[in-house]
């Protein structure tokens, strides 16, 4: 009787509560698509696949729906902030400043895809990223490597899996420190490619980058930390096992330096 009487009053405490019990999450991540540019048609599966990882892992996804969004009172409730495969020139100069002071405060970003084809005239955020888009082939197969199984969410790329994505070919590295987790052997696909010139772009031609082709790679940067990962051009990209696995081990690394 006394089991029940205290279970009742339990129950009772928890009903009248403010917080629901159990329900912080571990932490929030904010979720940028903004496109000036290019605009993926993996966008949506995206969203909806990075939701799901939310609720499996317990973290909280909130969609960016405007810039307005990007100002310091409201990303000072997020620990990360992901770029999903946005293009261009997304953010004005004051929001510019805000990711810094974000950044510089022990937060995280992570990039996806098309996220090293952003803000190329905004130096820091080139140095956040690590290396920038220049030029891809057109679609194909190729074989995976990875360079540092430490890193969790890799298991689903070992053994030189064969993966079908548009590899970009990257600038140089725009800051010291990179480590690169995953690779692409250029030796199983044609890496040239030849587009008509473009004014927007830093080279309207591409033989590929050689022996070294990195796809995936993390650092910290200015206080913080940062992400990225090539992959993630084609919508069927998000229903792959290995590859959510891939994504949400960036993310929870991004958001809490944790591996």
């Amino acid at each position: 009787m006394k089991f029940i009487k205290a279970s009742l009053l339990f129950t009772l405490m928890c009903i009248g509560s403010t917080v629901p019990v159990f329900a912080q999450k571990q932490f929030k991540a904010l979720l940028v698509t903004t496109t000036r540019g290019w605009h993926h048609e993996s966008i949506h599966a995206g969203v909806l696949a990075i939701q799901q990882l939310g609720v499996k892992h317990h973290f909280q996804v909130d969609l960016l729906e405007d810039n307005y969004g990007i100002n310091d009172k409201n990303l000072a409730n997020y620990q990360v902030v992901i770029f999903l495969n946005t293009t261009g020139d997304i953010l004005n100069e004051q929001e510019q400043k805000v990711m810094e002071r974000f950044i510089q405060s022990g937060k995280g970003f992570m990039g996806i895809h098309s996220a090293s084809d952003t803000e190329y005239d905004w130096p820091w955020y080139t140095q956040l990223v690590g290396r920038m888009f220049v030029i891809h082939p057109a679609i194909q197969s190729a074989r995976l490597n990875v360079l540092d199984a430490s890193f969790p969410g890799l298991e689903g790329f070992a053994n030189n899996k064969q993966w079908t994505d548009e590899w970009y070919e990257f600038s140089p590295d725009k800051v010291e420190g990179l480590k690169t987790i995953l690779s692409v052997d250029e030796k199983t696909y044609n890496p040239i490619a030849n587009w008509e010139a473009n004014p927007n772009r830093a080279a309207v031609a591409g033989k590929g980058m050689g022996a070294f082709h990195p796809i995936a790679w993390y650092h910290n940067f200015d206080g913080g930390r940062s992400f990225y990962t090539n992959l993630g051009h084609l919508p069927s990209d998000f229903s792959d096992p290995s590859y959510l696995s891939h994504i949400v081990a960036g993310i929870i690394w991004a958001a809490t330096g944790k591996k």
